[in-house]
């Protein structure tokens, strides 16, 4: 299921600063292993996050991205206290969610 994700969300001024580095190996499929075998692909396909249960930011990736991905976006209508939960869903189905409160 993966490594907790490290979450970090500060209001600045309206708008909560969303920054969340996730713990995930992101294989492309396309590189060898010691043993001179393909290893297979395991990346993360989906990210979402939801701001008291409502859907904030939602985005589809593929293996293109860098192992322990760091994401970083901005939510407006947010406010200190708020519930965030970031989701992420991998191509061999595992999924993880973590949740923080907006700080102010």
């Amino acid at each position: 299921m993966g490594d907790p994700m490290k979450i970090r969300a500060r209001m600045q001024g309206d708008v909560a600063e969303v920054r969340v580095l996730m713990g995930h190996p992101m294989e492309t499929g396309q590189r060898k292993g010691s043993d001179g075998k393909i290893i297979p692909a395991h990346f993360i396909k989906q990210i979402r996050a939801e701001l008291n249960g409502k859907v904030v930011f939602e985005a589809a990736i593929s293996q293109a991205i860098s192992r322990n991905p760091l994401f970083a976006f901005k939510v407006k209508g947010a406010k200190a206290g708020d519930k965030l939960s970031i989701t992420w869903e991998d191509n061999k189905g595992d999924k993880r969610t973590d949740t923080v409160t907006i700080s102010g």
